[in-house]
C-alpha cells in the first residue's frame, strides 16, 4: 500500500477514549474478574533461601487444611512437554516446580490450590521446606568484574577508542540506576481452564495474546489453534507482561492436573520477583570536546544484572551510538550473573537506563564548556544517522527544543548553579534528550461494514492503556468518514487477525496501518459496488441496500514497505524540568516539567497527551523515588510493597505539558506517525538530575535523589 499521508480532517481530533465509559464504571472486565464454574483458586509459596536446593518439603498441614484440593511441588509437578527441549545446563527461562534448584529468593517451590483464595493463601503459610544452602550474591557493584560480554551485545567502535581522553575539554563519571520494577495498578492473574486434553482457554494479563498463544502450545505441545487467549483489557504492564511468564505455565499445568478451571493472582510482593524489572546498572561514561563543543569522543561502559540461569540484555549503550554527531564512539555492555530473578524490558528499557549516563554526561560537559546545555546539542546535531550512515526519514528534534524552552522559561536559568532561589527554596532547570526507534511491523485487520452503517475492525492486538482502540477507531473514521460512535473496535482475542505485541512503540505505526489499509480497500470495493462512493455511514448503508448486501468484509495483511530499510527511522523527545530544593531538608520538589515529542502525525490528540503524561510521571519515580532494596546478608527484598517502594503519588506530580512537533514522517507508514509511548519516558530522570544540579551545584550519579544525597 503505498504511503499516503493522510489529509482530511476529521471531528474526531478530540476523540476521547472509546473505552472510557466502560473502565470507570467498572463494566471492561480484567483477567481476575472472569469466572467459569467450579473455580479452583492458586496461590504460591516462595523460597526463603537465596541459592540451593530443596531438602525436604512437607505439605501435609496444608493439605488437611480445610479447602484444600492440591499441593503441587516439583515432587509431583505435572511434567510440562516443552521443558524437555531446554538441554540439561542450558540457560533459559525458570521451568516451575522442575526441580528443587533454588536460584532466587521467593522463587516458587509450592502452589495450593484451593475452593477459596483466602483458604489458599492460609494454607500457603503451613508449608513446611528445609534447604541446602550455598553461597550467592545479589549485589551488582561487588560483581563488577563478574560480567561477561552477551553474545548479542558486541562491543562498537566508530574511529578512535576513548578518543575523549585526547580532548580539550573532557568529563569522565559513573551513574548508578538502581533495579525499578514496573507496579502496574493491575496485578498479574491468570484464569486457565481446559476443554480435554488438548484444548486450553486462558484469560491473562498479557501484552499480546498471539505470543501467549504461541507459548501456551509450545509449552504443552498444542496446536496454537487450541490455545485459546483473552485479554481485551490490560490495567497497565510497561513491559512486565511482554512474555509467558512460570506462574501462567504453573496455572495452565494445574488446570490440566485438576480437570478444573484454575484461577491464579499474584500478590504485590510477588509481582517483585515474578514478571521482571529494570536490572540494577552501572554505567561510565567518558566525554571529550574542542573548547568550541565539538564532541571528539564518547566512550560508554555499562554493566547490567541478570539472573544466574537466563541472560537478558538491554541496549544501555546504544544511545550513545545514535544520539550525536561524534566521530569517535565505542561502546561496551556486559553482563552480571546473579541470585535475582530475571529483569525484563521496562518502558524505554535501555535506552532510558543509557540516557542517564549520556545526557547526565553531556549537562556536565556543558557546565565544564560554561556553554548552554541546548546549544552544546545544537552543536552536535546529527543530521544523518552517525550509526548506518543513513538519512533520517523525518528528525524535528532541533523544533521540540525550542518549543519546550519556551514552555519552561529556558531563558529564566542561571547557568551557575546552586544561586537562585524562591521563597526559601533553591531553584533549578535542566533538560534531556531522548529517541527510540521507530517501527512498523505486521498486523491483520478485519474491516466490516454492516447494512445499517455500523463499521466493526478486529485484530487481535491487546491495550495496555496508551488507547490502542482509540487511534483504531480514529484512522477507520478519518478514512472512512464514519463518525466515531458509527465504529465498533474488537481486540485482545487470539482468535482475531494476528498483530504483533504491544510494545516497543510499534502499535500505532503497525496496527494503524493495517486499519488505513483495509480501510482503503473497503472503500475501493464499495465503490466496485456502485460506480461512486459517496462518504458517511448513510451513504455506504445506501450502497449495501442497493445490492441486498447484509456487509461487506475485507481482511488486510500490511506490513511495512522498501523505504524501511532506506531511512534511519527514529521518534525523538526533550524533556524539560524545573525543580526547587529545600536547602535545609534537601527535599525535591518538580516545579514544572514539560515534555515535547517529535513522533510524526499524532494520531489521537488526548490519548497522546496522556502518554507523554504517564510517561513524565514514570520518569520522575526513575529520577527520584524508586529502588528496589535488597538485605544482601539473606538476598532478600526489604521493600517489596507500595509502602516502602515509593512511586510518584499526585502530590509529587505537577501539572505536566504535552507537547508535539507534530509534523509526518512520509516514509514510515500511511499515518506519517512514530510510537511515543518509550521516549515519553526517555530522558525525564535525567533532566531532573540536571535541574537538581542547578538549583543545588550538586551532582547526584547514583539514583534516586533522595534528600539524604542532598544533605
Amino acid at each position: 500500500m503505498e504511503n499516503k499521508i493522510a489529509k482530511n480532517p476529521s471531528a474526531t481530533d478530540g476523540l476521547s477514549r472509546v473505552d472510557g465509559r466502560l473502565k470507570v464504571t467498572g463494566k471492561a472486565k480484567y483477567s481476575a474478574e472472569y469466572y467459569t464454574k467450579g473455580m479452583v483458586y492458586a496461590v504460591l509459596a516462595g523460597s526463603t533461601i537465596t541459592s540451593g536446593s530443596i531438602k525436604s518439603i512437607d505439605t501435609k498441614k496444608a493439605e488437611s487444611a480445610p479447602g484444600v484440593i492440591s499441593v503441587i511441588t516439583y515432587l509431583n509437578a505435572p511434567k510440562v512437554p516443552g521443558y524437555q527441549d531446554t538441554p540439561a545446563g542450558a540457560k533459559g527461562m525458570l521451568r516451575i516446580f522442575y526441580d528443587e534448584k533454588i536460584w532466587f529468593n521467593g522463587q516458587p517451590v509450592a502452589m495450593v490450590l484451593a475452593d477459596t483464595f483466602e483458604r489458599a493463601q492460609f494454607a500457603s503459610g503451613l508449608i513446611d521446606v528445609t534447604y541446602n544452602k550455598t553461597p550467592f550474591e545479589t549485589q551488582l557493584t561487588k560483581n563488577l568484574d563478574k560480567g561477561v560480554s552477551p553474545h548479542n551485545a558486541k562491543d562498537y567502535l566508530r574511529g578512535q577508542e576513548e578518543a575523549y581522553k585526547t580532548a580539550a575539554v573532557k568529563i569522565e563519571q559513573e551513574y548508578l540506576v538502581p533495579t525499578n520494577v514496573h507496579n502496574p495498578m493491575e496485578l498479574h492473574a491468570i484464569i486457565a481452564n481446559w476443554d480435554g486434553d488438548d484444548k486450553v482457554t486462558v484469560y491473562d494479563k498479557t501484552q499480546g495474546v498471539v505470543s501467549t498463544q504461541r507459548n501456551i502450545a509450545q509449552a504443552f505441545k498444542l496446536q496454537p489453534a487450541n490455545v485459546q487467549v483473552t485479554a481485551p483489557f490490560v490495567g497497565g504492564a510497561f513491559g512486565a507482561a511482554l512474555r509467558t511468564w512460570p506462574h501462567e505455565i504453573a496455572a495452565v499445568m494445574a488446570a490440566k492436573l485438576l480437570k478444573k478451571p484454575v484461577k491464579l493472582v499474584l500478590s504485590r510482593a510477588d509481582m517483585f520477583t515474578a514478571v521482571g524489572y529494570r536490572p540494577h546498572t552501572w554505567q561510565k561514561i567518558g566525554l571529550g570536546a574542542t573548547a568550541d563543543g565539538k564532541l571528539v569522543g564518547i566512550s560508554h561502559q555499562a554493566t547490567g544484572q541478570t539472573s544466574v540461569y537466563e541472560d537478558f540484555t538491554e541496549g544501555v549503550v546504544n544511545i550513545s551510538q545514535l544520539m550525536y554527531a561524534c566521530p569517535n564512539v565505542d561502546t561496551k555492555y556486559r553482563l552480571a550473573s546473579l541470585n535475582v530473578n530475571t529483569p525484563t524490558p521496562m518502558r524505554g528499557p535501555g535506552e532510558a537506563t543509557g540516557a542517564i549516563a549520556l545526557e547526565c554526561g553531556m549537562d556536565e560537559l556543558a557546565h565544564a564548556l560554561n556553554i548552554d546545555p541546548i546549544e552544546l546539542r545544537l552543536r552536535n546535531y546529527a543530521d544523518t544517522d552517525p550509526l548506518s550512515g543513513k538519512p533520517y526519514s523525518s528528525k524535528f528534534l532541533s523544533d521540540a527544543y525550542k518549543m519546550g524552552a519556551d514552555a519552561i522559561g529556558w531563558s529564566k536559568r542561571h547557568a551557575q548553579p546552586g544561586i537562585v532561589m524562591e521563597n526559601g527554596w533553591l531553584s533549578g532547570y535542566g533538560m534531556a534528550s531522548g529517541m527510540f526507534g521507530a517501527y512498523r511491523g505486521a498486523a491483520t485487520v478485519i474491516a466490516r461494514l454492516l447494512a445499517d452503517g455500523t463499521l466493526d475492525v478486529q485484530t487481535a492486538v491487546t491495550d495496555i492503556g496508551p488507547g490502542t482502540g482509540t487511534f483504531m477507531t480514529k484512522v477507520a473514521s478519518d478514512v472512512m468518514g464514519i463518525p466515531a460512535g458509527n465504529i465498533r473496535v474488537k481486540i485482545g482475542d487470539s482468535s482475531l487477525p494476528p498483530s504483533p505485541t504491544q510494545g516497543g512503540s510499534a502499535i500505532t505505526s503497525t496496527v494503524g496501518s493495517a486499519v488505513n489499509d483495509a480501510c482503503v480497500q473497503l472503500k475501493q470495493k464499495l465503490k466496485e459496488l456502485s460506480g461512486n462512493v459517496e462518504g458517511g455511514s448513510g451513504g455506504y448503508a445506501q450502497i449495501l441496500q442497493q445490492h441486498n448486501l447484509p456487509a461487506v468484509e475485507v481482511t488486510v495483511t500490511s506490513k511495512g514497505g522498501p523505504d524501511m530499510a532506506k531511512y534511519a527511522m527514529f521518534s525523538w523527545s526533550v524533556h524539560f524540568m524545573k525543580v526547587l530544593v529545600h536547602p535545609t531538608t534537601g527535599v525535591v520538589k518538580v516545579d514544572k516539567a514539560v515534555s515535547v515529542a517529535d513522533c510524526g502525525t499524532i494520531v489521537s490528540q488526548k490519548t497522546a497527551r496522556s502518554q507523554i503524561i504517564g510517561g513524565t510521571i514514570m520518569g520522575t519515580g526513575m529520577g527520584l523515588t524508586e529502588a528496589v532494596v535488597i538485605d544482601h546478608r539473606y538476598g532478600r527484598l526489604v521493600n517489596n510493597d507500595f509502602a516502602n517502594y515509593h512511586v510518584p503519588v499526585q502530590a509529587d506530580i505537577p501539572q505536566c505539558e504535552a507537547l508535539f512537533v507534530n509534523k509526518p514522517d512520509p516514509y514510515i507508514n500511511p499515518m506519517g506517525a512514530k510510537g511515543m509511548g518509550e521516549i515519553a519516558t526517555i530522558g525525564v530522570a535525567a533532566a531532573l538530575a540536571n535541574a537538581v544540579f542547578n538549583a543545588t551545584g550538586k551532582r547526584v550519579r547514583d539514583l534516586p535523589i533522595t534528600p539524604d544525597k542532598l544533605v
